[in-house]
């Protein structure tokens, strides 16, 4: 892999934070996938009985992992 200290901020952003980036974008997908399973085949998943409940904890998964990659973009230039 190829490690360039300008990355797509435009700015020199540690390693460590642009990897970071890439997990919480990635823990965003996975809570999305989620929602989509819960939206489409409520019904097959027996273990959640309140399926709302549940969309509920994955949009707050969704939300807490947006607002921590646009809190990095602007306070960790």
């Amino acid at each position: 892999m190829n490690i360039k200290e300008e990355n797509y901020l435009g700015d020199k952003m540690s390693f460590l934070l642009e990897a970071l980036i890439k997990k919480l974008e990635g823990d965003m997908h996975v809570a999305q996938a989620n929602i989509m399973v819960y939206v489409k085949n409520a019904s097959g998943i027996g273990e959640h009985t309140d399926i709302v409940e549940s969309i509920e904890k994955e949009v707050a998964k969704l939300a807490d992992a947006a607002d921590k990659i646009e809190a990095i973009k602007t306070y960790c230039k």
